[in-house]
């Protein structure tokens, strides 16, 4: 009897590690139809938006011809006098975005440079946190701190209006600072000690290491820092609305209140104008053109990322 349990005991272990497999079989089986559930509300939402924003614009285009949206160069479409060129708003959209990144870029990139190769180990686990938490501040609150604090200050030097694309960008660019220094940041840190020291066994000095080995090194992930930070600055809405105005202009006066494509979008969701009108249309034609800008930029930044990757053993 006892050579019998001896005998049967390699059966039974084999047996329950074969359900304990089976087990894990199926929860690994739910687990991942699970979580190509989630992939798949995130692409069908995706695609959902996408289909509603060129239908609208499709639709829109059956009343305003494309010579009409893309050559004009006045933006009136809630006026008597109607005018549907959508020049002046990307004009907004780009000054205000060039003027965010003229700030955005030399204070995020010499973050970077700092936290990765002259401060000490405590003092970056303490820098870091702090300079990312701008980017957890309220987007109307840096608006409202433009319009109230820096422009009042900006116009005992420089004649501005009120409401104006300089205070706008600036306030931006400060917003901006911390994507464009976090991923430089990971990007110098992924840079191999080792050519560094490399430049060092030659007599290089550390600040022309930096520059001469370790920013091209981490290249390509600088400038996908850059381009992902201008797309965060196109489709930057409440700190525009606030400080830039609502005024769409074709100039590159930075003094003048302009109008962004986000502006006009957040202008007319308000409210006032009708469901299905020609003028809630609109909001969905510029919508399309920042979709597509976005896009681009996003595809651009994914090809330097690639085109430019550097890869080390």
């Amino acid at each position: 009897m006892q050579n019998t349990n001896f005998q049967d005991a390699p059966y039974l272990q084999s047996r329950e590690s074969l359900e304990k497999n089976a087990s894990e079989d199926i929860s690994e089986k739910i687990i991942a139809v699970i979580l190509f559930a989630c992939a798949l509300v995130s692409v069908l939402t995706t695609f959902g938006i996408v289909v509603i924003i060129f239908q609208e614009t499709f639709s829109f285009f059956q009343d305003v011809s494309f010579a009409q949206f893309f050559l004009d160069t006045k933006w009136t479409p809630l006026f008597a006098d109607r005018h549907f060129g959508v020049w002046p708003l990307i004009n907004g959209t780009f000054l205000t975005t060039a003027i965010a990144m003229a700030v955005a870029i030399p204070l995020g990139l010499s973050s970077a440079i700092y936290l990765s190769e002259y401060a000490q180990p405590k003092v970056a686990a303490i820098l870091r946190p702090a300079v990312e938490l701008l980017a957890g501040v309220p987007t109307v609150v840096y608006g409202y701190f433009a319009l109230l604090f820096l422009t009042p200050l900006l116009r005992n030097v420089i004649p501005l209006e009120i409401f104006n694309a300089l205070s706008a960008g600036l306030m931006m660019g400060v917003m901006i600072t911390p994507t464009v220094g976090s991923i430089s940041l990971d990007a110098i840190r992924a840079v191999p000690r080792s050519l560094r020291e490399g430049a060092y066994a030659l007599g290089i000095t550390k600040l022309e290491t930096i520059f001469k080995v370790v920013l091209p090194a981490a290249l390509s992930g600088i400038i996908a820092s850059i381009i992902l930070g201008i797309s965060r600055a196109v489709g930057e809405t409440m700190t525009v609305l606030i400080a830039a105005g609502q005024q769409p202009r074709l100039t590159i006066n930075f003094a003048e209140s302009v109008e962004t494509m986000t502006a006009y979008m957040a202008q007319i969701s308000g409210g006032d104008s009708p469901r299905g009108s020609l003028n809630f249309k609109t909001l969905y034609a510029v919508g399309a053109v920042l979709f597509l800008l976005t896009l681009a930029l996003n595809i651009v930044s994914y090809w330097i990322a690639n085109r430019f990757k550097e890869k080390y053993d």
